[in-house]
């Protein structure tokens, strides 16, 4: 077959017949490499959708019957972000930064799977990045037993994959990493966009064909998303997000995308001698070194996913000896703690135009959603006054430009989570009172504007 040439974008995958610097699809620059693939794709990329079911219509009323079967992992934090546990057929993509523990994680599953009865030929890991030796190693390491229901094949080569799955007929497949696979009929180096889509495209025809589960690591890029095209998120089932600080801390599992539950799930482990440790409490695990009585210090109860999640915001403003004073945050939005500082100042009477502004989310953890912008203004406001906020308080809402505090959603089971740690007082919208959104137990203040945030904490702190 006649063989074209393209150049082929590594960050989007758009294709172009001559080389350029820019990529006209992302604007990505310098990212236009040369590929060269059989005319029309191959086999495997044209039945990426072919199911074991092939093309045959049914009636609605009997494929809501057929449930697909889940099979739990014995790691109750991993269920909870697959939906329930693992669906025959799926494929699982799990990605995360280098050194976070993707491969850890990765082991300690496949071991936890052989366990119980066993499915067909047991549990294939496929490692591209290391030797059988070196995965002996790090399992012995985290203590996983002597099975025959687990094997490893140390390959680069997806042909000795396939060849090693035909072989032992495993019910799940392990891949580490999907970068490093590549076949042996395309020229380009593995993890280009040429071999990604067609190393993706093969192993998910193979489990949906064959109802095997797969389960993917992913690198991710310098920007945090997954290396390699966005067609590749597309087709798999779920992804998942392994996100923490390789020095240490949690490590946090999120669920990006999950074709058979919710999405926004979230899951917290510990990397300890033994591994990791899935944390069942992990809002008393953010707040163990809460200090007391700090001016600066709010806990604010996060919904960024479907669990509730309690976290310490702190923050500190000196004096600035420099013209522009800073505003420096970490695991919030540096944009939005520059547009509160401006909202405090010109909405609330609080001005910080001449000092420095740091604000922090303690135990490494982020939060993107808009609910937490009360939570920073009280901890700007309390460094300022110089006076803490009591110790059973939790606060949560969004701020407006005008200065206006509006809802957010999900303010009973905040609340809720907050009840559960001892928590009895909470700042929070009025809108979120006036709905009687506070459940028994919590005494609820609300708020209407910024402008009250910093009488109310100076009133209760000299009550306190």
């Amino acid at each position: 077959m006649k063989e074209t040439t393209a150049f082929v974008c590594q960050s989007c995958a758009a294709s172009y017949p001559k080389w350029a610097g820019q990529c006209r699809n992302c604007k990505g620059w310098n990212t236009l490499v040369e590929e060269r693939a059989p005319r029309g794709g191959s086999k495997a990329a044209r039945n990426i959708a072919v199911s074991a079911t092939g093309s045959k219509a049914v009636a609605l009323g009997e494929a809501m019957q057929d449930e697909a079967a889940r099979h739990p992992t014995n790691m109750p934090e991993v269920d909870r972000v697959l939906g329930g546990g693992l669906v025959e057929g799926s494929v699982v993509l799990i990605g995360g930064e280098p050194g976070v523990g993707k491969s850890t994680l990765m082991l300690q599953l496949v071991a936890e799977l052989t366990k119980g009865p066993r499915r067909r030929g047991g549990v294939l890991y496929a490692s591209g990045e290391e030797s059988a030796a070196q995965v002996a190693g790090r399992a012995r390491r985290l203590g996983v037993a002597e099975t025959d229901a687990l094997r490893l094949v140390a390959s680069g080569d997806l042909e000795d994959v396939e060849a090693a799955i035909a072989q032992h007929d495993p019910a799940v497949i392990a891949v580490d990493s999907v970068q490093t696979m590549r076949v042996a009929d395309l020229e380009s180096a593995a993890g280009s966009v040429a071999q990604l889509r067609e190393v993706t495209s093969r192993l998910v025809t193979l489990a949906k064909q064959q109802a095997r589960t797969m389960i993917l690591i992913g690198h991710v890029t310098k920007d945090g998303s997954l290396a390699g095209p966005k067609v590749l998120e597309h087709l798999v089932d779920v992804v998942l997000a392994f996100d923490g600080q390789r020095s240490g801390g949690p490590r946090l599992l999120r669920t990006v995308k999950n074709r058979f539950g919710a999405s926004g799930e979230l899951a917290v482990m510990e990397m300890s001698r033994e591994g990791l440790r899935e944390v069942a409490d992990p809002s008393s695990l953010f707040l163990s070194e809460r200090p007391k009585d700090v001016p600066g210090s709010v806990v604010v109860s996060s919904a960024d996913g479907v669990r509730p999640l309690l976290l310490e915001v702190q923050a500190l403003v000196t004096p600035s000896a420099m013209p522009s004073p800073r505003r420096v945050a970490t695991g919030i939005d540096p944009t939005r703690l520059s547009i509160l500082a401006a909202v405090l100042g010109q909405r609330a009477g609080l001005s910080v135009r001449d000092r420095d502004v740091f604000v922090s989310v303690a135990g490494g953890a982020s939060i993107e959603e808009p609910a937490a912008d009360l939570a920073v203004a009280c901890a700007i406001a309390s460094s300022v006054v110089e006076l803490s906020l009591p110790a059973d308080m939790v606060v949560f809402g969004e701020i407006g430009l005008a200065g206006e505090v509006r809802a957010v959603p999900r303010c009973t089971p905040r609340l809720e989570e907050a009840a559960k740690l001892g928590f009895k007082r909470a700042l929070i919208p009025k809108a979120n009172v006036d709905r009687g959104e506070v459940p028994h137990g919590i005494r609820a203040h609300g708020v209407a504007h910024a402008r009250e945030v910093a009488a109310w904490i100076e009133r209760k702190s000299r009550d306190a």
